[in-house]
């Protein structure tokens, strides 16, 4: 029984769509034949802004113009700023080329202040180099102009004296490492030490110091003067 109700029913559905279908199609054609748009046309739906709405759009376009006006001007800024920046750095290297120029004129009047005060004393020591020995060879000289004011004719006294104004002068060559070059007889001729001044027959060997004619001397090992020598040549 349920299964014939359903199927009754499903026929009888389908009965009232055919009967909607037609009917539609009839007022389609109605349409169609009296030149009526099929789709009833849309009312056109404006939307006016209330007062507070523009209120506040008018404010907001006010707060973008003042933004907009905020950054040209921040941008402005920024160029000034970055354009005194500039200045500044020129003006820092220029103060610092300035101290760098101050601080070379300064080294080079320093130097040339350096270099004068050496050759001074350099000047000063070769001056002044043989001031120890002068004042050594001082007392040599107030034996010596002694030694002549003696009136006594005593040649032995004037031997003493002598002898002492001698010792006197050793000592003082000694100070000043002044040392005697006396070659003794027979030694090699030296040609660094030496001099010779004659040759003569001998029965020594050849080239050796026959006898010495002056002393040489030498000053700190340097030669002053060689000693003067006579010496034996080789026999015919």
């Amino acid at each position: 029984m349920q299964q014939a109700a359903c199927k009754s029913a499903t026929a009888a559905l389908g009965r009232l769509e055919l009967c909607a279908i037609a009917q539609m199609c009839t007022v389609i054609d109605f349409k169609c034949e009296h030149g009526l748009p099929i789709r009833p046309e849309r009312p056109e739906i404006r939307y006016e802004m209330t007062d507070s709405e523009h209120k506040t759009t008018a404010e907001e376009n006010v707060a973008k113009a003042t933004e907009q006006t905020e950054n040209v001007a921040d941008l402005h800024q920024e160029g000034e700023a970055a354009e005194k920046t500039v200045e500044d750095w020129a003006a820092e290297v220029a103060e610092l080329q300035g101290q760098l120029q101050d601080e070379r004129l300064r080294s080079a009047a320093n130097e040339k202040t350096l270099r004068r005060r050496h050759e001074e004393e350099i000047q000063h020591t070769h001056k002044f180099a043989s001031q120890k020995f002068a004042a050594e060879l001082l007392t040599v000289k107030d034996y010596l102009e002694m030694a002549l004011l003696d009136q006594s004719q005593n040649f032995d006294a004037l031997k003493m004296g002598v002898s002492m104004t001698l010792a006197e002068l050793e000592k003082a060559f000694e100070k000043a490492h002044v040392s005697e070059i006396n070659p003794s007889v027979g030694e090699k001729l030296d040609p660094h030490l030496h001099q010779a001044m004659q040759a003569v027959e001998s029965e020594q060997e050849a080239n050796t110091v026959v006898s010495v004619m002056k002393k040489g001397y030498s000053l700190n090992e340097r030669v002053l003067r060689p000693a003067m020598v006579v010496v034996a040549k080789a026999a015919a």
